[in-house]
Formats: C-alpha cells, sequence, structure tokens
C-alpha cells in the first residue's frame, strides 16, 4: 500500500483519529508545543510557529519556512520551530533538512512527545521503520501526552510495514483503547486480518469504520475485497458501484478497473 504523509492534510490541533486510509499515519501532523511560553521571546516564537503550521497544512510550504525562521529569530532555542521546518521539509522531499531540524529540536527538547512522534513518522516514511519504534514509544509513554493513541497507531502502521503483524496488531490494539473512535487503526487492523485471511472480523472493522465516518476509497475498495472474499457478491457490487460513483481515476478505481484485487 501506498504510505504517504496522509495525515499531514489533518487540522494542527487535532488528534488526527477520524480519518484513514492507505496512508493513515497519525503521523507528523502538530509542530506546536502545548507548554505554555516562558517568556515575549517565546511567545513570538510560539505565535509564528503556530501561523506556519497553518500555512504548512495549507500547502504553503514557503510561508510555513519563513514563519519558523521568524520564529527562531525570536527564540534560537525554541524547539517547536526546529520541528515546524522538519515538517515542512518533510512534506517537500528534502529528506536531509528534515532530518537535520528534526535532530536539532530532539536536542533541546528530547521529551517533547510530539517531537519524538514525528521524527518517529519521519524515520518509517524513509525505510527506517525499525528505528522509529523507539521514538513513537517515547511519545506514547509520555505521562503529559494527550493523544498517545497517534504513536500506537504509528508504531502499528511502521510495524505492519516490517511485515511484523503480530506487533503490528498488538500496537493497533492499544491504540483503538486509548481511543475507541480511531479509524485509522481500526483500517489497519482490518487490513491485517484480511490478509490473514479472518474476513469476518475484518469485514466487523470495516463496518465500525463506516458508523464513524464517510468512507474513503481506501476503505471502500478494502470492503470490497472483503465481501469478495465471502462470496457476498451483491455486497461487493454495491462497493464497487459507490467506488466508481464516489473517486473516479482514484488508484482504487484503477484497480477494480483492472481486475487487480490481490
Amino acid at each position: 500500500m501506498n504510505m504517504t504523509i496522509f495525515a499531514l492534510g489533518l487540522a494542527v490541533m487535532l488528534a488526527g483519529c477520524t480519518a484513514t486510509g492507505s496512508g493513515s499515519g497519525q503521523g507528523a501532523q502538530q509542530a506546536v508545543s502545548a507548554q505554555p511560553a516562558e517568556n515575549e521571546q517565546q511567545q513570538r516564537a510560539k505565535v509564528h510557529t503556530e501561523l506556519g503550521s497553518l500555512y504548512m497544512l495549507d500547502g504553503r510550504s514557503a510561508i510555513a519556512l519563513e514563519e519558523a525562521r521568524i520564529a527562531l529569530s525570536a527564540d534560537p532555542n525554541y524547539a517547536p520551530a526546529y520541528n515546524l521546518l522538519g515538517l515542512t521539509h518533510m512534506v517537500l522531499n528534502e529528506s536531509r533538512l528534515a532530518e537535520d531540524n528534526f535532530q536539532k529540536a530532539l536536542r533541546l527538547a528530547p521529551g517533547d512527545p510530539e517531537i519524538n512522534n514525528n521524527y518517529g513518522w519521519f524515520l518509517c516514511q524513509n525505510g527506517r521503520e525499525q528505528g522509529s519504534i523507539s521514538y513513537f514509544m517515547a511519545a506514547a509513554k509520555n505521562p503529559l501526552y494527550t493523544t498517545p493513541t497517534k504513536p500506537y497507531t504509528n508504531a502499528g502502521i511502521c510495524s505492519v510495514r516490517l511485515k511484523d503483524d503480530k506487533a503490528g496488531e498488538d500496537y493497533l490494539f492499544t491504540a483503538l483503547r486509548l481511543s475507541p473512535t480511531n479509524t485509522q487503526a481500526l483500517f489497519w487492523l482490518a487490513d491485517i486480518a484480511h490478509r490473514q485471511g479472518r474476513h469476518s472480523e475484518a469485514r466487523q472493522w470495516t463496518t465500525d469504520i463506516e458508523k464513524m465516518m464517510e468512507p474513503t476509497a481506501e476503505v471502500i475498495w478494502l470492503a470490497l475485497r472483503i465481501e469478495r472474499k465471502l462470496g457476498n457478491r451483491e455486497t461487493e457490487a454495491r462497493y464497487a458501484s459507490q467506488l466508481r460513483r464516489r473517486f473516479p481515476g482514484s488508484p482504487e478505481h484503477r484497480l477494480l478497473t483492472q481486475g487487480q484485487y490481490e
């Protein structure tokens, strides 16, 4: 599956547990710090970092980079501004610059859960999945972190990429216990169950997703293939019609047209 940085399309201040897809990592989505500013310089840095984060999510990377630089001119040691630079360069596929800035952020704030989560996602997206897990766990186990479901979900996704479905399921079940509405965790649990031949279980996971959100092309395509394995041709046809109608031209629609169900 295509493991793109789907989570960057989410609102910057949200936990991101209501979206899903083949690239669904909670991942790199929050650049600002939840900690209050300690002085006027840090407050100015925080404001520009928050503004830059919004520009980044709006696809205006050049302005996001400029806002991060303004933040650092106000406070050269403001770790979230380096985190924003890392995220923005990640979006721009500038891996070396992204890593340099994530590492600067971690040197300044090694315990920051958002930075650990984001750097872990960067590693996972760049073929270093094994190394990503420790950063996700550092984020998840921080007692002050309000959304530990995110790094547990990311650890599950990256474990699947390592072909370790057992570890993947363990992390995803933990993510789901922490947030029962985490549709990304549900999606990947359905994917694992489907690949392992547990199609009835997989169907239950996708059914749960559809109760919580309007299904994406990825969810519809997975549900279609599950119904196909179960021999439910009428339901399969309904999903196929929905995919054609709502997502023409999507990668999933192309696979359907080509008959590539596996």
